[in-house]
């Protein structure tokens, strides 16, 4: 049976001067769970080159841990060598690098060019005034029609005011409950 690992093989990092300029290379495993071997390739924070290897074909290999090791190694060293081979070289034409510590100077940072900002939200207008009844007060029209019914339906079938309970238990419609609560808002008590 084959012997598995559960955390991922630690990865590899180097840094390597080429041509005046410091790369830095990363590789690393991302476990059974999610098969795969990443390496980048950094020159001045940026990623210039990724390479990405499934090994999820052989997730059954007696020494797992060691077969994705040598798969590790050998895509590590296989973005070193095609980073001195000048494989890369052409790709960082358009990207300024910086080197470790080193900071755009304001005039770099002026010559770049700006990113379009998106519109400011601005803010929305109070929502208008509802509409005036035809008693001449502010009321939601459902309001005004409760209140228009000629026999007002009553609050409490079994004449208790409470917020919860027995007055909830009705054999009334929800139109008619909710006709009943508006009709009575604002009715002296």
């Amino acid at each position: 049976m084959a012997k598995t690992f559960e955390k991922a093989v630690t990865g590899f990092n180097h840094n390597i001067k080429h041509k005046g300029k410091v790369y830095h290379v990363q590789t690393e495993d991302s476990g059974v769970n999610n098969p795969h071997i990443i390496t980048h390739l950094f020159v001045g924070g940026n990623i210039l080159a990724s390479k990405k290897t499934s090994y999820a074909d052989i997730l059954n290999a007696e020494n797992l841990a060691e077969v994705v090791r040598e798969l590790m190694e050998e895509q590590h060293k296989e973005m070193l060598r095609n980073l001195i081979n000048g494989v890369y070289d052409n790709y960082e034409s358009t990207v300024r690098s910086y080197q470790p510590g080193q900071l755009a100077t304001d005039a770099e940072m002026a010559a770049q060019p700006k990113l379009p900002q998106a519109p400011v939200p601005q803010p929305r207008p109070p929502p208008p005034p509802p509409p005036v009844a035809a008693t001449g007060s502010l009321l939601p029209p459902e309001v005004a029609a409760a209140r228009a019914l000629k026999e007002k339906p009553r609050i409490n079938e079994v004449g208790v005011e409470t917020l919860f309970g027995e007055d909830l238990i009705s054999e009334k419609s929800l139109d008619e409950v909710i006709l009943s609560y508006l009709a009575s808002e604002g009715e002296p008590s």
